[in-house]
């Protein structure tokens, strides 16, 4: 190592100091610049969460509704539609619920935070039910998401032609109205619970809210679509109702999910006791934390 002589204020040449190696100096400029990108990072993270937590305005939550139901019923119930247009043979029912389900947990994730993303007017009425969504909100909420089902519906229409040809549930093969009834209520009950306790727990649990809800879909749809076709959601089967003519069996996919979106409200009620600031977010939108799951404020 190079050794260079100190001088003093006289200009006298004094004992020799020695250069700092070039290595040192290149590591101190890496961890410096690692540093600064890692701080960096950490701002982007805080404003983008800052974002996605600041309230949104009601008609901004109506049109992600209204989209987010558009595509769930776009891709439950075009997958029958589009076998029928293209003369395929009959839908696996692995695939007929696994779509629905990969498709909800994909919009939570996406969509979740800016409002609530419930794309059900079931589980609407089940968070306003539990105290902490604004009852305000409920009928804007059911119009949006029946108008979203619609216009996919129209689309599919528009594209494939009749609506009924693999849009519609079956009911009455095999289990008839009753037996279908009794399963929608138990599987939107299921749901139902699922969703309020993730939210109960949101802050913990976080965006693994997206995969428990999507799984649930998925898996109730799994071994009950066969009697009722695991609907759990009105405007999942009216939409397509509507736009095809079609109404057999019409009010068990209403009376099914309502009643068992209360039974999962009574049951919450009863295991959780009063709901809290989480919850709220949760249906509201803005319960997928970042950072930790705690809002750090730069400053």
């Amino acid at each position: 190592m190079e050794e260079v002589p100190r001088r003093t204020c006289t200009g006298a040449a004094t004992a020799t100091q020695p250069l700092a190696p070039e290595s040192s100096m290149a590591t101190v400029t890496d961890d410096t610049d690692a540093e600064h990108a890692a701080s960096l990072r950490r701002r982007y993270l805080i404003r983008f969460e800052e974002d996605t937590l600041r309230q949104r305005p009601l008609w901004i939550r109506l049109i992600i509704e209204l989209l987010g139901t558009f595509v769930l019923v776009t891709v439950a119930a075009g997958s029958g539609v589009i076998n029928h247009y293209v003369g395929g043979g009959p839908i696996s029912r692995t695939a007929a619920v696994i779509a629905p389900g990969a498709v909800v947990m994909a919009m939570i994730y996406a969509w979740g935070p800016l409002s609530g993303l419930h794309i059900n007017p079931a589980v609407t009425a089940a968070f306003a039910g539990r105290g902490v969504f604004p009852t305000g909100w409920v009928v804007p909420y059911w119009v949006a998401q029946f108008a979203g089902a619609i216009c996919a519906c129209l689309f599919l229409q528009a594209m494939f032609g009749d609506m009924s040809a693999g849009g519609n549930y079956p009911i009455t093969t095999p289990g008839g109205d009753w037996k279908s009834l009794v399963m929608e209520i138990v599987l939107t009950a299921i749901l139902v619970s699922v969703i309020l306790n993730t939210a109960t727990g949101g802050r913990s649990i976080g965006h693994n809210a997206a995969i428990a809800v999507g799984a649930t879909v998925a898996l109730l749809g799994l071994f009950a679509s066969p009697i009722s076709g695991a609907s759990m959601n009105p405007a999942r089967t009216l939409g397509p109702d509507i736009v095809g003519n079609g109404y057999t069996g019409w009010w068990v996919y209403v009376a099914g999910p309502v009643i068992g979106a209360t039974i999962a409200v009574a049951i919450i009620q009863a295991v959780r006791g009063l709901p809290n600031k989480e919850e709220r977010e949760a249906a509201e939108g803005g319960a997928l934390p970042m950072l930790g799951g705690k809002l750090k404020r730069h400053r």
